[in-house]
Formats: structure tokens, sequence, C-alpha cells
């Protein structure tokens, strides 16, 4: 935190953000022509990427800038943290001091670390087949499976029109194959259930067993080759293989399985947009489909008064097969991100997460509100995000101007937060909450409840630049605006997606004052 203010005090809270940009953009030095075609198979096409990729999301992360800011807040301490050469000279050209010997010290533990986790997971993928025994197969020519779900994404019932998940969304999606009947989770404890016309089923890794001697054999010879050459590259300094040795283990498993046993299509979702699996290449050399699917369109950084800024790190490195975005707004960011030639299919508000439950409509002239839950300063600072935006100074104001100009109108707030965090929200936040919480014309609505519900049951929709429920109120045909306490957020950032931006509280209170008219003109019987 001493580092934080540091960097703000001296107009560098960019920083951090520039390396990891830098990072992201860079190619992994001395790696070119040097990667094993056994040992990455299909992902050969794309190892130096998988590496920058693997790179950024093992050891690119909080951990490095917690490591950085405890830098900038001690000027006589160095940046201490595992990571390659050509990460510490990034480091030392944007203004930090660097121990390079022990942070090659670590980082020839952490890759010896991974190298033995590596050869860990092969014996495991080898037990697990043996235990499988002859077990059947999955049949995943009618499957797709959707990765990193939790409970909250699957349907809350069998009706698919009550739960606003990403399965219930998939199943009303015109674009997707008909031939898909089924659809595969790694959720323990969910029953098998039908929904639509898709069958749910658990499957708890993505990729099947090994099943019978000769898969057992080729998988143990590939195995005990992989696990030899990454160590013996790494004893000469060569430390990429020994680093991707545990995410090449998956993809040989994939490789040895029959191809009917993977599913369709894989679906990973934009939480995690960096890294794309080795083992996914070797779907795609099976005739399968791999694709990332936007829940959110709250993806880039506030707009600055003379200019974009660079986009958040990671994104630049992506090389997903295709994409699923919300609008043409979106496709636009990711074509910035990776170029005019990505695969875009443009699907309008896609459902993540959001139980069954029904609201009633609220009575008279009623406001759904979505904020920001900001987290305390220890965790957000860690960030290191160089816009200040997301604090209670700004939600507060936030929450509070809407709820006085509501009442000013006698109307009814509804206040959906954006999910329950407990203790990690800022105590002034939940001060905050608690208060206005107790007014006659706040309705609290749990956090689990589907916004698009919320959205249903309301006459406008206000939120915090810049949540996605705006698009989803103007999906559903609802007057929506995003407000900007502060003045900082410019009107006109495409960010917004072409949703209004009110900056301050007379525009607040003037768009509020329409809207209330207009609602009072159509309760008029004509």
């Amino acid at each position: 935190m001493r580092g934080y203010r540091a960097l703000r005090a001296s107009s560098r809270l960019g920083a951090i953000g520039v390396i990891k940009n830098e990072l992201t953009e860079t190619v992994v030095p001395n790696v070119s022509g040097r990667f094993s075609p056994a040992f990455m198979g299909a992902a050969i096409v794309a190892a130096e990427r998988v590496l920058r990729q693997y790179l950024l999301v093992l050891i690119g992360g909080v951990g490095l800038n917690r490591s950085l800011l405890m830098c900038a807040g001690d000027p006589c301490r160095p940046v201490v943290y595992p990571m390659p050469m050509y990460w510490q000279e990034a480091m030392r050209r944007n203004g930090f001091a660097v121990s390079q010997w022990r942070c090659q010290l670590l980082w020839r533990g952490y890759v010896l670390g991974m190298w033995a986790y590596g050869a860990f997971r092969a014996l495991r993928i080898l037990v697990a087949g043996m235990r499988a025994g002859g077990a059947p197969r999955p049949d995943g020519v009618s499957a797709v499976c959707f990765m990193y779900l939790s409970r909250a994404n699957l349907p809350a019932s069998d009706d698919d029109t009550s739960s606003h998940d990403i399965v219930s969304w998939f199943s009303r999606w015109p674009g997707r194959s008909k031939r898909v009947s089924k659809v595969w989770h790694s959720v323990p404890g969910v029953p098998c259930k039908r929904v639509g016309d898709l069958e749910l089923e658990f499957r708890p890794d993505a990729i099947a067993p090994l099943c019978g001697r000769k898969e057992l054999s080729a998988y143990a010879r590939w195995s005990l080759q992989a696990i030899l050459t990454a160590g013996a590259d790494l004893l000469r300094g060569q430390w990429w293989h020994a680093l991707l040795l545990s995410q090449a283990t998956v993809a040989a498993q994939a490789r040895c399985i029959p191809p009917e046993s993977l599913a369709r299509t894989y679906y990973f979702h934009n939480s995690g947009w960096i890294y794309r699996p080795v083992w996914t290449y070797e779907v795609e050399a099976a005739g399968g489909a791999v694709a990332m699917y936007f829940y959110s369109t709250n993806c880039e950084p506030f707009k600055r008064v003379d200019a974009y800024p660079p986009m958040y790190y990671g994104y630049r490195s992506m090389n997903w097969s295709s994409y699923l975005v919300w609008d043409e707004a979106q496709a636009d960011f990711v074509r910035r991100a990776i170029g005019p030639s990505a695969k875009i299919d443009v699907v309008g508000p896609i459902w993540f997460q959001g139980s069954a439950e029904i609201l009633a409509p609220a009575p008279g002239f009623s406001v759904a509100v979505f904020d920001v839950t900001p987290t305390r300063a220890s965790w957000y600072q860690a960030l290191a995000l160089d816009t200040e935006f997301y604090v209670p100074e700004t939600v507060n104001a936030f929450i509070r101007d809407v709820s006085e100009e509501v009442a000013a109108l006698g109307g009814r707030m509804v206040w959906k937060r954006k999910r329950q965090i407990g203790r990690m929200a800022h105590p002034g936040y939940r001060a905050c909450a608690e208060r206005l919480g107790c007014d006659e014309h706040v309705s609290l609505v749990d956090p689990a409840v589907s916004a698009l519900r919320v959205i249903e049951s309301t006459t406008v929709t206000i939120s915090l630049p810049f949540t996605s429920t705006a698009l989803l109120a103007c999906d559903s045909g609802k007057p929506s605006v995003f407000y900007d306490p502060s003045g900082r957020v410019q009107t006109d950032d495409r960010a917004a997606h072409g949703v209004p931006v009110l900056s301050g509280r007379d525009a607040l209170r003037a768009w509020l004052a329409d809207q209330h008219r207009t609602f009072e003109q159509r309760q008029i019987p004509a």
C-alpha cells in the first residue's frame, strides 16, 4: 500500500500496467525453433505464444503487482520475484530495481517445481487410466463442454426460461448446432437433468481417462520421454519444456484417446481470457472446436481526456479460434486486440449466472440500480490499476445520488449489488449500503438474483460505468443509462457501447425527471 501511494504521488500509477502490456506483446527470446514437436504436439504451431500466455497466467498476476509495489514503497528494496531474465530487463527499463541473482535463484526453483508437478501429473493421468479399466467411453460427438463453471452457472430448474445462466442461454441460442444434445460440465453434486432439448451431464475432466493397454502404453512412453527431455533441457538452461510439462501431459492424453471421446466444442469464458490450454490444439487437430465467450462487456479501461489508454494486459496475446461477443462494439474490441482476421460471432447478451427466482413488478415508478462493490484498499491497490474509479468515494456517491433523486420523485429504487464478497468489501461501502438499505423507498435484491429479472420488474435502469447491465436493459427495451457521479468518465467513451453516460448529478436529475414524466403520462387513461 505504501508503494501504491508512492506511485500515485509521482503520477506513475500506470507503470505496472505498462510493464505487463510490454510482457504481453514481447516475443519470448531465444525459444524460436527450439520447441520439441513430439513434446508440444499440435500446439507446436503456436508454441511461443502458448509459452508467453502461460507465463502471464502463472507469474504475471497480482503476485507480480505486489512485488513491484513493495519495491516502489521502499527505494532501497529491489524486486525479488521468480521470473525469467527478459522479464527482469523489462522491470529495469521501467524504473524498478531488480535483484538479478535472487530472481534467478527463485526462477530456477520455480521451474524445477513445475517440472516435478508435470511429472506427478503424468503419473496421475496414468493411474486414473488404469483405475478406469473398461469403463464406457463418453460419447462426445453430440456434446459440448463448458469449462470452469460453478453451481451458479448451471440451471436452477428444469425450465430453461426461468434461470438466466450460461447453459440456459446456450439451449436458446439460435446459432448453436442442432446436432448437440448434451452439455458437459465439471460441477460436482448437480444431478443430470434436461434443459430444453439438452441433457446436462457431469464430467469431472474435460478429457476422458485413458482406456486399454494400447493407450496406456503409448502414454507411458510419451511421458517418460517428455519428462527426461524437459529435465535434460532444464539442466542446459532451456526452461520452457519444464515449465509447460504439466500442460503437455493433458494434451498428450487428448492425443491418445479416440476423437469421438472429445466434445464437439469446448467453451471457455472471458475470466480466463489470456491462456488457451495446450490440449485445445489437440481438440482442433481431432476435428473439434474451441471458443471463448464474453459474459461481460466491461473489458476496457476508461478513456482519458486526450486519448484511449492501452488495453489491459493479456488481451493482445489471445489466440482463441473463435469468439462469441455481445455486439459490434465488443467485436471491434476483439479485432483491436488481435487483428482483423479474428473469427467473431455477434450473439447478443450472453447470460452467465442468475437464480430462477421471479421478482414481482415494483409498484409505481421504479429504478433498477446496479453498482460495483468496491473492495478493501489492500486488495484493490494490489491490482495496480492506473485509474481509481471503483472505490468507495465514487460508488457511494453513485448510490447516494440515485437514491436521493429517486426519493425526490416518489419512486422506488431496486438495488442489486454485483456480488456478495463479505468482509472483502470496503468497510466504507458496507456502512453506506447498510444506511441506504434501511430507507423505505429502497428495495435490496439478493446478488444471486438474475439482473435481467430486476430489469424486467422495473421502469428504468441506471448502472455504474461500464457494467453490462446497461446493455441488458437496452436489449430488453428499457430506458438505460450509465451514471458517473465523479464527472471523470468521457461521455463519448467507446466502452459505453452506445449507452448514454450521465455526468454529474444535474444530468441524473434531469434524466430521471424526464423518465418519470413519461411514466406518468403512460398511466393516464386514453
